[in-house]
């Protein structure tokens, strides 16, 4: 196992910050909780944790709307608590990554509205993608893209004037212009926000929508213009993954390089990359370019033995390929909850997901590489599907009006302690309620719980991270198909160690003979049980 380059193994855990843990009573999570909370995450055994923005915004995404990037909204903090949160990281060995939005900004932030209140032309808009619209009155949009989260991609201004002017395009909401990286402003002030935090001793940084900053020069119109609305992901071939966007990379690799060679701690860059192959997603994990890029496909993978094996062969032959490690991830702040979605859509289907979700754990904590954890994963919870219409703040139900897709089920402020809401997540006499409503059933999914019930899925991955840190044959390294019979998964990782998923529903004869290390349910030597997985050390 390569020890030197941390993060070619690494587990890191996603705090969600304003969901994870509340210190002052107000309903929402903050930096001043995650602190209190990394005892515990020391205990699961992560390497790391990478923090969800918590920069100042006026939250109309959640923070990834920055209307300032060298800052901290004083909902989750100052300055000065994050210097104390990294410190207290640093003691317990764990690093901290932070999310930086570099595709979009708010409406807020001081360089847009700067950009509203000057001329068509100027240097202010040419920070941004202004342009005339169509028509005799200019009254339609430049280009017939939509945005993805519903509507179209532009949005008109009112001139200084008072006069209806040119649109600036924005790819998620109004509320988050695109920064034009055309323009050489852009990425200088982004350099100075790496820097910013990077004294500040960050570990390294998670890149939203690595794949965006550039847009086709020419704007011209695309030939499925709902594309992506229709799928919600960065499908439109000119508005997503322009080659100009690597540079951006092999600079920041630079720059973190740069602060490597200064005290010899290794900084992280890992992408959010959506693509459509994993030949396209290995261009950015060359060695001079991204360190890593979440591989999405694991994720969007049916339950089956076939299609798993398929994107797994594929992430290590193209990704593995370029000498980077394959970054592994279930969950996150954006999908349907593991536990969930295992479970649906067909009714033979329902009442499997906790058991599947437990098997991909340990599946995806066996493959080379290194793996993300969302919080509450660990506790095995749910999705939140009841949560009431006037409690919602995803935006993309605000511009669509429709649930499908939206993201507040898995954003539910975690369960801690107790019997009843807000479950240990805030405190205090006068405790606002947390920001959106924990169900009753929360208390069955509680930490505490949790961790007195050695059969939970919080033991599983405590367990499988202690034997992950512990076994040369995990990690880092090569991985080797067994032939099996069907609906089985199994590999070999060193000499001995055996990784083996059972996709079925009934239960089938163990691949190999050997000394279970570790399984997802009861497994009596020889059987595997349907939706189980297992590491074996098998002896030979």
């Amino acid at each position: 196992m390569n020890r030197h380059h941390w993060w070619r193994d690494a587990v890191i855990y996603q705090v969600y910050v304003r969901s994870f843990l509340d210190s002052t009573g107000d309903g929402i999570g903050d930096l001043a909780g995650v602190r209190t909370g990394l005892p515990y995450l020391k205990k699961l055994g992560v390497d790391g944790i990478w923090l969800s923005p918590f920069y100042p915004s006026p939250q109309h995404d959640h923070g990834y709307d920055v209307a300032d990037y060298c800052g901290v909204d004083p909902v989750f903090g100052d300055l000065d608590e994050f210097d104390r949160l990294v410190g207290t990281a640093r003691r317990l060995g764990i690093k901290v990554l932070l999310d930086i939005v570099p595709n979009h900004c708010s409406s807020e932030h001081p360089w847009f509205r700067q950009a509203l209140a000057a001329a068509p032309g100027s240097p202010e808009r040419a920070r941004f993608h202004f342009a005339d619209g169509r028509g005799p009155d200019g009254d339609e949009p430049p280009n017939n893209w939509h945005a993805m989260f519903g509507g179209p991609a532009w949005t008109r201004v009112t001139e200084p004037d008072g006069r209806p002017g040119q649109w600036y395009l924005h790819m998620f909401t109004p509320e988050q212009p695109d920064w034009n990286w055309r323009d050489p402003e852009v990425a200088a002030e982004f350099d100075r926000t790496l820097r910013f935090w990077l004294d500040r001793g960050v570990d390294g940084f998670r890149i939203d929508v690595a794949a965006g900053l550039f847009k086709h020069p020419e704007l011209p119109d695309s030939p499925d213009p709902e594309a992506d609305a229709r799928t919600r992901d960065s499908v439109n071939p000119l508005a997503w993954n322009q080659p100009e966007v690597h540079d951006v990379w092999r600079h920041w690799r630079a720059v973190c390089e740069e602060y490597t060679a200064r005290d010899g701690r290794e900084r992280l860059l890992v992408g959010e990359v959506s693509v459509p192959s994993a030949r396209e997603h290995a261009k950015y994990v060359r060695p001079d370019e991204l360190h890593q890029a979440f591989f999405f496909d694991l994720l969007g993978a049916p339950w089956d033995a076939d299609a798993f094996r398929k994107v797994i062969s594929e992430a290590m032959q193209d990704i593995a390929g370029t000498g980077s490690t394959v970054t592994w991830v279930l969950n996150n702040h954006d999908q349907v909850r593991t536990v969930t979605r295992y479970g649906e859509p067909t009714p033979e289907s329902s009442g499997l997901g906790p058991a599947r979700a437990r098997a991909a754990a340990l599946l995806m904590l066996a493959l080379p590489g290194a793996a993300y954890i969302y919080q509450g994963e660990e506790l095995g919870l749910p999705e939140v599907v009841d949560l009431p219409d006037d409690v919602l703040t995803d935006p993309i139900f605000r511009r669509t009006g429709s649930r499908a897709r939206i993201r507040d089920g898995c954003r539910v402020p975690l369960p801690w302690s107790g019997q009843a809401s807000p479950f240990g997540f805030t405190s205090g006499t006068e405790a606002a309620r947390p920001w959106l409503p924990q169900p009753d059933w929360f208390a069955e999914y509680a930490t505490e719980r949790a961790l007195a019930d050695t059969r939970s899925f919080w033991h599983l991955y405590r367990d499988g991270l202690q034997l992950r840190a512990a076994l040369d044959q995990l990690g880092d390294g090569p991985l080797r198909w067994l032939d099996t019979q069907p609906g089985v998964l199994a590999f070999v990782r060193g000499d001995d160690l055996v990784c083996a998923v059972n996709f079925g529903t009934a239960p089938v004869p163990a691949p190999v003979d050997g000394v279970p290390l570790l399984a997802s349910g009861p497994c009596p030597p020889g059987v595997l049980p349907g939706s189980t997985a297992a590491w074996w050390i098998t002896g030979t």
